[in-house]
């Protein structure tokens, strides 16, 4: 029996944010509303504010043309390889492996596009050598974790999203709706600090849970990973998908919620029923979807990422 395409593609986009907190509706610009063709994103940008004179003699003032600009994105394709039902594999099974099947393209689409587009608001950004924008943790000495990475690096501490924040109000970002995405072994290296589990008596953390609400202006999302670091002098953000290097950093990103957006653009899920050349049913998914640093001046997003220690 074909598969109700429409109960599922409205499943596939009601689930395809779990597990990808910073895409979800309220924790970055949504655009979904103004995919364009169901391809393109226009941002349009004001141009240069008005000059303030104070006391003005000379007259007339002149009037000047404010001109503004757009930022444009594309909307990429992401799609799984088909998978092939047989029709005895329908029948002998004790589960509805279509319904397995479903669920793990699902699974693998959702994890795939969570790591793109957070690595595409980081590498839109403007200009990552502005002062504070990249910050590099100041702790003690830990042995690297991720997979490639060798030697120590510094822990990641609570002063150095206090950091982030100091440059963050420079620029004159808004105190709410600002998020720290923030690597499961980074938060583990935030939650072992003794002064906040002081302040968690006071019950301004849960560190019973293992979590940690707010801190520093900043609401706290945990993912299994974000984007990696070269560990340069001025670290360099590596391609998504780059093979592991030894000097691999993990980061800590910091942003606005109106510095960043992502759109999402047609969910499809293809089907062919009774293949006569695969003696069963053939499944796949495509989602468009896209995001970027929304500001053309790049502000409102601030990436900590691990320094190196002896």
């Amino acid at each position: 029996m074909a598969v109700q395409k429409e109960t599922w593609v409205n499943y596939f986009i009601g689930n395809l944010f779990k597990g990808n907190p910073h895409l979800e509706a309220g924790r970055c610009f949504r655009e979904d509303d103004n995919v364009l063709g169901g391809k393109i994103v226009h941002i349009p940008q004001a141009g240069a504010k008005p000059t303030v004179v104070k006391n003005r003699t000379t007259f007339p003032a002149v009037a000047v043309r404010r001109t503004d600009t757009d930022i444009v994105y594309a909307l990429d394709g992401y799609s799984t390889d088909p998978t092939h039902i047989t029709d005895i594999e329908e029948v002998e099974l004790s589960y509805s492996k279509m319904d397995s099947v479903l669920g793990e393209h699902l699974e693998t689409l959702r994890e795939y596009i969570g790591d793109d587009i957070l690595h595409k608001w980081v590498s839109t950004y403007v200009d990552q050598t502005a002062p504070g924008v990249i910050l590099r943790t100041t702790g003690s000495a830990v042995a690297a974790h991720l997979a490639s990475a060798t030697g120590n690096r510094k822990l990641f501490l609570k002063e150095d999203l206090k950091r982030a924040r100091l440059t963050m109000n420079k620029q004159l970002i808004p105190t709410a709706d600002r998020y720290a995405i923030i690597p499961a072994d980074m938060l583990d290296q935030l939650t072992n600090d003794t002064d906040l589990k002081v302040r968690d008596n006071a019950l301004e953390l849960d560190m019973r849970a293992g979590s940690i609400g707010r801190l520093y202006s900043f609401e706290i999302l945990e993912r299994p990973t974000t984007t990696i670091f070269t560990n340069a002098a001025t670290p360099v953000l590596k391609a998504l998908g780059a093979a592991g290097a030894a000097t691999d950093n993990d980061t800590v990103v910091c942003y606005h919620k109106n510095a960043v957006a992502c759109a999402l653009g047609d969910v499809n899920i293809y089907e062919n029923i009774q293949d006569a050349l695969y003696y069963g049913d053939i499944y796949s998914f495509e989602v468009r979807m896209g995001g970027r640093s929304r500001r053309a001046d790049g502000k409102g997003l601030v990436m900590i990422v691990q320094d190196a220690a002896a």
